[in-house]
Formats: C-alpha cells, structure tokens, sequence
C-alpha cells in the first residue's frame, strides 16, 4: 500500500488535538467579544470571523451562545482556580499563606479585566446562566477549601485568634481586587486617583494582606452567625 493510500485511524491523536486547539482559540476570543460587548452585544457571527470558523462550527462545539458564555464562565473562573492549586503554600506559615493567597488572587484580577468585566455582565443577569449550568457552582469550592486549610492550620497554632467562616475571607479577598478593577474609572472620577497606578500597586497588594492578617490575629467574640 501506497503513503498516499494510509488511512488515518477514525480516533487520529492530531485531530483530536486540533479540535482542542479550535474550541480553545473560540474560547480566547468569545471572552473578548463577551468582555468588550456584553452578552447580549456580543455577535457569534464576530466570534467566527475573528477565529476564522463558522458559526455553525461554534454552535456544533458549544450548542448555543448561551453555551458558549457559560463555557467562557466556566474558563474564566477554572484560571484562577488552578492558580490556587498551583500555589502550594502548605508548607508556609499560616500568615504567609493567607497573603501569598490574597496577593495571587490581587495579580489575577489585575491581569485580567476581562474576568472582571464578564463576571459583572453575569451578574446584571443576576446569574442566571451560572444557575442553568450547576456544575459552575461547585467552581467555588476548591477556593474555600484552600482558604479552610489555611484558618485550621492558623488556628491550630494559636497564630490566627479570630473565629471565621472561609466563605467571609473569600469574600473579602475577593471585594477588595474585584473593586479595584471594576470600579477604576468612577473611583478616579471621584477621587482623582487611579487605583491601577503602578506606583500605588505595592501599596494595594501589601494593604490586602495586613488587613487580612490583622483581622485573622485579633480576638473576637464568637458570632452565632452559621
């Protein structure tokens, strides 16, 4: 049998890899589209042309343009979750872990406005995607747990004084780097200072973390809020 007769097996290794590399170059550019447009702005017809395939293509890969947000969602929030994972602070002091944690979810919002511009477009539809997709809710866990091992580990030692829930410290790590992001341009209009300045970033990501500490350091009284 001739090279040119071969036939490529149905399952070829090169097509598979090239079908993932074809959903994650959609994916790139949705979360532009989405990001500078909004969902409802957004054009899957724009979506095609920019990744040189169709808009049946996209829809053969992800259904819909309410499939393909979610995907994007689902992207988004699976970045910053395998930055956490990677971040392996079991070995670190509990204070340090909780500000290594503070100050990597700071560098991701920083470095990714689209997250931050997608994630507030999801909320003016007060998530109703994310709902339609359960399996987006269980993304949170993985961050609550990290933060939990951190606070049993504090709390062990006798470093970290104050009962907390994980949930709370997420939240609070969470507000501080969202709100320098998403709020930038009304906060500089009413303060004249631009919260991305570079020449205040260290003091930002340094002031995440003492609050954090400080808060975690000091005694309270329990709270019968859980």
């Amino acid at each position: 049998m001739s090279e040119a007769a071969v036939v490529k097996p149905l399952h070829d290794p090169g097509r598979r890899r090239d079908r993932e590399r074809t959903r994650e170059d959609i994916l790139e550019v949705a979360t532009s589209e989405f990001a500078d447009r909004g969902y409802s702005g957004a054009r899957v017809d724009e979506i095609g042309a920019r990744t040189r395939t169709t808009k049946r293509m996209i829809y053969y890969y992800f259904g819909s343009k309410e499939g393909l947000w979610i995907a994007v969602l689902e992207r988004a929030y699976n970045l910053v979750r395998v930055a956490e994972q990677e971040l392996h602070i079991e070995d670190l002091e509990p204070r340090e872990a909780i500000r290594r944690l503070a100050e990597l979810t700071f560098d991701h919002h920083e470095s990714h406005p689209d997250f931050i511009r997608i994630v507030s477009d999801e909320n003016m539809y007060r998530a109703e995607h994310m709902r339609k997709a359960g399996g987006l809710a269980s993304l949170g866990v993985p961050a609550v747990d990290v933060i939990s091992q951190i606070l049993e580990r504090g709390t062990r030692s006798g470093v970290f004084r104050r009962r907390v829930d994980a949930v709370d410290v997420h939240m609070m790590i969470s507000a501080f780097c969202f709100f320098r992001v998403s709020n930038r341009n009304t906060f500089g209009v009413l303060f004249d200072r631009d919260l991305l300045d570079s020449t205040l970033r260290g003091h930002y990501r340094t002031m995440l973390g003492d609050l954090l500490v400080d808060y975690l350091c000091a005694k309270s009284e329990p709270l019968n809020l859980y």
